[in-house]
């Protein structure tokens, strides 16, 4: 959605003053004004973020849709804007591919981290490249040079002008897995003269709870158009192999009963917070280890500092050397290995909790039987969460305190370990079942000669 948008504009490549927008009369042609204002700005922070992620300075021709791959037209295209969506759409493409064997299938996203895990899911299977910005020549010129048949945006990405160039070519467009939380819901409110005709435009969305749907129907989306699938990230499988290599990897460290703790996609501002809360634990555990995994890849010196200078011994993982008992800390430096450093943990907290961030993907380690902590701030799966939560699978902490208080209570009690983790194995497979409605919902928008 828009307030999205502009914080992945930002994030991202380009920058939209939000402010602007909030207190003028919403429409596509000033939004469209605005962002052709904004472009020495967009050029500016593109470059500003080359400097510590240099892949940022590749492919810039196309974000402005200059330069494009040269791709087969009449198939899907999947729009999924970073290394989370790309995970969470990777059934979904399998199943398209499956289904549709004759036809291209077309992966775009905005972000380097999330164009390298496209490649590594996918390889050549999928046509790729980056979603030009949501300027009207270059969405138009993006939607010609590809043709889709259909397009299916992941989530919450949606951008005006590329909408608009889908629906004036007749071209289908849906929101899989589609969620919207109530901070965001009344964000997009104050600019309804943009986000009411934009969703309108909407042919499907497909929403994770029946209170999401609500929320884009309060919005504009036309009721009829919008149904509740649930969320196709309960139907994660996770290959048996995967605890396995883990398990041996462990061995090889001599670290099997050593306790492991793992933070995932932490951001600026938490990674303080876990250290301090590790160097509680290690008064208990002496010889525990903590996996810290930083959410962007940019940020991987950054925190490696951070660790020395607050005296912990850490090994980075892109070294693949071995652990040894001296090294306190694990840092998960490497892309397409989340799921595998969650199997080498015990136990789980998940970043962008602790910090207003709107928190991560609690369904992975869930998959692997890891009891779960998080800090408070889940509003980007609230659904998730309170499942997660009533089953009692889920802990939430609130501070550096509580966080090592509760990872220490884990350390203690293998039996409290193993119930969180096989409640929150119960929750995904009470739920599980979203990504074959999510299908049957889009296959009527595929036509006939699908």
């Amino acid at each position: 959605m828009l307030q999205h948008a502009q914080a992945r504009l930002a994030l991202d490549g380009a920058l939209v003053p939000g402010e602007l927008l909030s207190c003028a009369p919403m429409t596509r042609t000033l939004y469209t004004l605005l962002l052709h204002l904004a472009l020495p700005l967009i050029v500016l922070r593109l470059l500003w973020r080359a400097r510590r992620a240099p892949a940022y300075r590749q492919r810039l021709g196309e974000r402005f849709a200059c330069g494009l791959p040269v791709m087969r037209q009449g198939g899907i295209w999947v729009h999924a804007v970073s290394v989370g969506e790309s995970i969470a759409a990777a059934p979904l493409i399998r199943a398209f591919s499956e289904r549709h064997p004759g036809l291209p299938i077309t992966v775009t996203c905005m972000t380097p981290t999330g164009s390298e895990r496209i490649r590594a899911l996918f390889g050549e299977r999928v046509q790729h490249c980056y979603l030009p910005y949501d300027l009207p020549w270059a969405a138009a010129r993006f939607i010609e040079h590809l043709a889709p048949r259909l397009a299916v945006i992941m989530e919450t990405e949606l951008w005006p002008n590329h909408i608009h160039a889908c629906a004036r070519r007749g071209i289908p467009i849906a929101l899989a897995n589609a969620r919207l939380s109530a901070r965001s819901a009344r964000g997009y409110a104050r600019f309804s003269g943009l986000t009411r005709p934009m969703l309108r435009e909407m042919s499907w969305i497909a929403a994770q709870s029946e209170v999401e749907a609500e929320r884009f129907r309060q919005l504009g989306a036309r009721p009829e158009h919008v149904a509740v699938t649930g969320s196709i990230k309960f139907d994660l499988a996770i290959d048996p192999q995967l605890p396995v290599q883990a398990g041996c990897l462990r061995e090889q460290w001599h670290s099997m009963a050593r306790p492991t703790w793992i933070a995932a996609s932490t951001h600026v501002g938490e990674d303080e917070s876990v250290l301090a809360a590790h160097r509680r634990l290690l008064v208990e555990y002496p010889h525990a280890l903590l996996i810290l995994v930083p959410r962007h890849p940019e940020r991987f010196d950054t925190v490696q500092a951070l660790c020395q200078r607050e005296g912990f011994a850490t090994l980075r993982r892109s070294f693949k050397q071995a652990l040894t008992a001296q090294h306190q800390v694990l840092l998960g430096d490497t892309m397409g290995e989340l799921l595998f450093l969650y199997a080498l943990a015990d136990i789980a907290f998940v970043g962008g909790s602790l910090v207003p961030s709107g928190g991560h993907n609690l369904l992975e380690p869930a998959a692997l039987g890891l009891p779960l902590l998080s800090g408070p701030h889940l509003f980007n799966f609230q659904d998730v969460a309170a499942k997660l939560r009533e089953a009692g699978a889920l802990l939430v902490v609130q501070d550096t305190a509580s966080l090592a208080q509760q990872v220490g209570a884990l350390c203690g009690d293998p039996a409290l370990r193993a119930q969180l983790g096989l409640s929150g194995q119960a929750v995904l497979d009470a739920n599980r079942g979203a990504l074959g409605r999510l299908l049957d919902g889009l296959e009527p928008w595929l036509g006939g000669n699908a």
